[in-house]
């Protein structure tokens, strides 16, 4: 009997899907903010270009305010929630595209609505006026039999230990963690990609630094 493989993470755009999560107006005080809705604005460019689907979400924007510009998420309509996953709100969006077996997820914060997982249905009113979403967001998209992949560029927390923690725990759970630049070459594959030249005009310069390289630096026990 042939051994079963482990699963290599790839991503192609016909079977990938973009979530941006809750890049709003009241979280510019979070660390590195500009850099991250920066990353995440190159993802959606690329995700236009390759026609990969995307989705975007605001944490009660009546207390918190729109999805802040820079994002460049004109045309996208955003799923409003209270709920610290993504994954209930766009669960019908989800279940009308049954080819999508890779969700790239951008966003904050990471150890909240990113990582952490759900009660499903969401009714979490009590505490609308904090966002926590990409850890919840990530295990509920892994119980659901996707793959993850974390644009760990893309992501942060007000605390820094708390982004580090969250980035461990998601790669523990299954996720794949990667950098937006390692993630867009995927997506094109090839650089006879008709699209290749406009995504290398987007990638043309490095991604801007968002504090990541002490995590991955020395013997980080968290990482190994």
């Amino acid at each position: 009997m042939a051994a079963v493989k482990p699963s290599l993470g790839r991503v192609l755009p016909r079977s990938s899907m973009l979530f941006l999560c809750d890049m709003q107006e009241k979280f510019r005080h979070i660390a590195y903010f500009p850099q991250i809705v920066s990353v995440a604005a190159r993802m959606l460019k690329v995700a236009r270009l390759l026609e990969v689907p995307a989705v975007l979400t605001e944490q009660y924007p009546q207390g918190l305010g729109p999805t802040v510009p820079e994002l460049g998420a004109e045309g996208l309509r955003p799923v409003t929630k209270t709920c610290f996953s993504m994954v209930p709100v766009v669960r019908q969006e989800l279940d009308s595209r049954p080819q999508v077996r890779s969700v790239l997820l951008c966003g904050i914060e990471t150890q909240a609505c990113i990582m952490s997982l759900s009660r499903d249905p969401c009714s979490c009113q009590e505490s609308a006026l904090t966002s926590f979403c990409p850890q919840n967001t990530a295990l509920d998209l892994l119980d659901l039999g996707l793959q993850v992949h974390v644009v760990v560029d893309a992501c942060s927390s007000r605390s820094q230990v708390d982004r580090l923690v969250a980035l461990a725990r998601m790669r523990q759970s299954g996720a794949f963690l990667s950098t937006s630049e390692g993630l867009i070459l995927q997506l094109v594959g090839d650089a006879a990609h008709p699209q290749f030249k406009e995504i290398q005009k987007i990638i043309k310069e490095p991604a801007p630094d968002s504090g990541l390289l002490g995590f991955f630096q020395g013997q980080n026990p968290l990482f190994r």
